[in-house]
């Protein structure tokens, strides 16, 4: 990927105008590339995780490792009562690393070049913090639970909370355009070293030569901007993901403890009440008559 991906934007290859119009659909490279990455997925899919066995072979004892890898992530970062959230990470982690390499081809767009790709990622993160925030708490629990520990600091709270798909976003976009803008700048350095080293030779000849510096260099350096960095920001961005949803479905009280915290808030209460009633002015009356 490069930087000229990210300032000129989306080709848009023709538009589907539903409702006569009303809805109109820009097909654009970005919707190509996600056609194209998900039939990737869903054939390696299917390639993979036909014809299993009790007793696996290579291929099925590798498919296996990836999935308890997965899960064990998933489970050691957001609990056990969060592994129904495993398909949902895996697929997030793998649709930005194959969006991310599929601009290596030249042919297609890489998806995350187009933020509102990973905006669409970011808000679906969020929807499923504000479901996870609602059904553990109800609807307005989950509105107070902006205004806890203390009340003035809600709209803090609720930026927080607006914030959240914005920050995951601008992250993996910015280090993704970032990388893509480097590229750049790297290629054009290295056509103007190119054109330095054939400025003695005629310009018949020159115009002949191959920008020399353009060959390899740029190769090394992708594995490390394309590769190495679409794999990170994968996991980062997934990593991100686990952690705020297990933010919003905390791990259960064990039984015990559940059954343990009515009692302690039942006895703080009714010592409360006992130091409001040796404190209070009729409690004082009463002792200053029995005097």
């Amino acid at each position: 990927m490069d930087g000229s991906s990210l300032s000129q934007g989306a080709k848009v290859y023709f538009r589907i105008n539903l409702f006569n119009g009303a809805v109109p659909i820009d097909i654009t490279q970005t919707t190509v590339s996600l056609f194209v990455v998900t039939v990737i997925v869903v054939i390696i899919g299917i390639l993979l995780g036909r014809n299993l066995t009790k007793k696996p072979g290579r291929r099925q004892a590798l498919v296996e490792k990836i999935v308890l890898t997965l899960y064990n992530l998933v489970e050691s970062t957001m609990g056990k009562h969060n592994l129904k959230y495993a398909p949902y990470v895996g697929t997030i982690f793998i649709s930005s690393l194959f969006g991310t390499l599929i601009g290596l081809t030249k042919v297609f767009r890489s998806t995350t070049a187009d933020m509102m790709v990973i905006m669409g990622w970011s808000l679906l993160t969020s929807f499923l913090c504000w479901y996870e925030g609602i059904r553990n708490r109800g609807f307005f629990g989950w509105l107070k639970s902006y205004a806890e520990p203390v009340a003035f600091i809600a709209p803090i709270n609720i930026v927080s909370e607006v914030a959240q798909p914005l920050a995951m976003t601008f992250r993996h976009f910015g280090n993704i355009a970032g990388g893509g803008v480097l590229m750049s700048i790297v290629y054009a350095a290295l056509a103007s070293a190119s054109g330095l080293l054939f400025k003695a030779v005629p310009n018949t000849i020159a115009s002949a030569m191959p920008p020399v510096f353009q060959v390899g260099i740029p190769a090394v350096l992708s594995l490390y901007f394309d590769l190495f960095s679409g794999l990170m920001q994968a996991f980062v961005f997934s990593l991100l993901t686990m952690v705020y949803i297990a933010q919003a479905n905390p791990a259960p009280l064990p039984a015990a403890a559940a059954a343990e915290k009515p009692k302690k808030i039942k006895k703080k209460k009714e010592r409360k009440a006992a130091l409001e009633s040796h404190t209070s002015p009729q409690a004082d009356a009463n002792s200053g008559q029995s005097q």
